[in-house]
């Protein structure tokens, strides 16, 4: 099967990553109740745990970018891809979800009251999400130029995404001539990566997460033969644990080191490892492969960026409304809300945003390729010169 056939197991792994973020900014909620007096035990059998899988945000979103540096870079690989329309439609389809997802935020913080003195001092839920309309912070978000986000929280990795974006050619040109070296140029990115946490600068921490996907798009063909001669149920089981114990690995490592820690930190760095391995065995298990294509993760694959988008200003609006002291009020309410209105703003916006985003990338393409000389009328030119063209 040819590495352009649609992986339908990578829009599982996407559904499921969201979903597993969701779970993450509740227990944020959740946290100043549950981590103090007679349940920081419970706390620390949730956290320190494989259990944190189930929670673990900010390593979710580090799938999102192995999958983006693998999607995003497969039709760059394809013959006659067009930069600039790719360019737009890229725009197109980053922006009109966003700039959707800000107005809902906005339409919640302007109708439901958002007293700081209803939830706990010094947690996400205040420092996180805006309590009040301001339009420079609304514009500024928009624009997924700021290193912070309180109006849409989750923003801060669509700037990255942008940068990406931005950046595409030269990870295209990396992954392409290092087609032959990928274990070396992966190794160099995990270790780019956990320097970066251990540094604290989020450059490095991120783009070669990207760079990952990137190596995998390029050797795509080539894994899935490998995978397809080795269908060991036993040998993916263990595969996928081990990526799943290194995206949180930095949380089982609690006990011994501190997160703070030069051992914390590089425990933290292991989490790009463990992305690419999540995303390797997706591709390459034919059980989990069928987990990942039932219909429910399909659903969440397909609502994955909405639900991504509109989640946290139901959380905080109803975590202001009810006071998040009753925390699991919050989930209980939150979750059903944002699953529908994942439903909602995938058909309002994401799917017309996508849809407008195929066809201005077509007519851009088009326009850029009427642009180019023709590719007969060079020839002779090269030809006359002595030049060993053909």
């Amino acid at each position: 099967m040819s590495g352009s056939t649609r992986l339908h197991a990578l829009d599982g792994v996407r559904g499921v990553a969201a979903f597993v973020v969701v779970l993450y900014h509740l227990s944020l909620i959740a946290r100043p109740f549950l981590s103090r007096g007679d349940t920081s035990t419970a706390w620390q059998l949730a956290t320190e745990t494989p259990a944190k899988l189930a929670f673990a945000g900010t390593e979710a979103v580090l799938v999102f970018f192995v999958l983006s540096g693998l999607v995003v870079v497969l039709p760059a690989l394809r013959e006659g891809f067009s930069w600039a329309g790719f360019l737009v439609s890229r725009a197109v389809r980053l922006y009109l979800p966003v700039w959707g997802a800000l107005l809902f935020a906005a339409l919640l913080i302007a109708l439901l009251p958002r007293d700081p003195a209803r939830v706990a001092d010094g947690e996400w839920i205040v420092d996180a999400n805006a309590r009040t309309l301001d339009a420079g912070q609304l514009l500024a978000e928009a624009s997924l130029t700021p290193a912070s986000y309180d109006v849409v929280n989750v923003l801060w990795s669509l700037r990255w995404e942008l940068v990406f974006t931005l950046l595409l050619p030269l990870f295209v040109v990396i992954a392409v001539v290092g087609r032959r070296h990928v274990a070396l140029l992966g190794a160099l990115a995990l270790g780019g990566t956990i320097l970066g946490r251990i540094l604290d600068l989020e450059a490095l921490v991120y783009l070669p997460v990207f760079l990952l996907g990137s190596l995998i798009a390029v050797r795509l063909d080539d894994f899935r033969r490998w995978a397809a001669a080795r269908p060991r149920p036993l040998l993916w089981g263990l595969g996928g644990a081990a990526s799943a114990a290194m995206l949180i690995a930095s949380w089982l490592g609690r006990p011994i080191a501190e997160s703070d820690s030069l051992l914390g930190r590089t425990l933290w760095g292991l989490a790009g490892v463990g992305a690419v391995g999540i995303i390797l065995v997706a591709i390459g298990s034919p059980a989990i492969s069928r987990l990942l294509e039932a219909r429910v993760s399909q659903w969440l694959g397909r609502v994955s960026f909405s639900l991504y988008l509109v989640h946290v200003p139901i959380i905080a609006s109803v975590a202001f409304l009810t006071g998040d002291e009753r925390w699991w009020l919050v989930a209980a309410i939150s979750v059903p809300l944002s699953l529908l209105a994942a439903e909602l703003f995938h058909r309002v916006v994401e799917r017309p945003s996508h849809r407008l985003a195929r066809q201005v990338g077509r007519r851009v393409g088009r326009a850029s390729a009427a642009l180019r000389p023709p590719r007969d009328a060079a020839e002779p030119a090269r030809s006359a010169s002595g030049s060993p063209g053909r």
